[in-house]
């Protein structure tokens, strides 16, 4: 089901933990798959100097995390925020489709770590747009699939392609 990067990021996931006095924190989470994330950045001179994650959920949550830290660490907040869920999927070399939505919830919550970091820069605090769900959207939805439909039809109304 999975392939060989999969499997190693699941496996011997890396960059998991917390920074302590992080610059910045993003979490999300899909109650309807039951998974959550959590990115934690410190950014020195503009650039993600270290990238950490907790996630709860399954293996393919877990395997994105990991590749979404790998792909952000050392690059500009910049170059953080062109991070997509088409990019870790073609990093992972591959999802299975009902997995796809992982893949939004890795950079959603890595572009929410980043943008905490922003507000506080201006001396504010980062608040989720009004408009937001903790339903995560699908960039390839298969609404044949009954395991999928019940969040996964819901969410492509919503599909967002960050």
């Amino acid at each position: 089901m999975y392939n060989e990067v999969v499997m190693d990021h699941f496996t011997n996931p890396r960059n998991v933990g917390e920074i302590p006095n992080a610059d910045g924190v993003g979490s999300v989470g899909n109650p309807a798959c039951g998974d959550i994330m959590e990115f934690y950045i410190k950014v020195k001179d503009n650039v993600l100097e270290d990238v950490k994650f907790k996630t709860f959920g399954c293996g393919a949550a877990i395997a994105v995390s990991s590749m979404v830290s790998e792909l952000a660490k050392g690059k500009t907040l910049d170059e953080a925020m062109q991070i997509t869920n088409a990019s870790v999927i073609d990093a992972l070399e591959g999802l299975p489709k009902k997995k796809h939505h992982c893949s939004n919830l890795g950079a959603d919550a890595l572009h929410r770590a980043i943008e905490d970091y922003q507000a506080k820069q201006k001396g504010n605090t980062f608040e989720k747009p009004a408009d937001s769900s903790e339903v995560c959207s699908c960039p390839v939805c298969d609404v044949s699939d009954p395991e999928e439909a019940p969040f996964c039809s819901s969410a492509c109304d919503r599909t967002t392609t960050k």
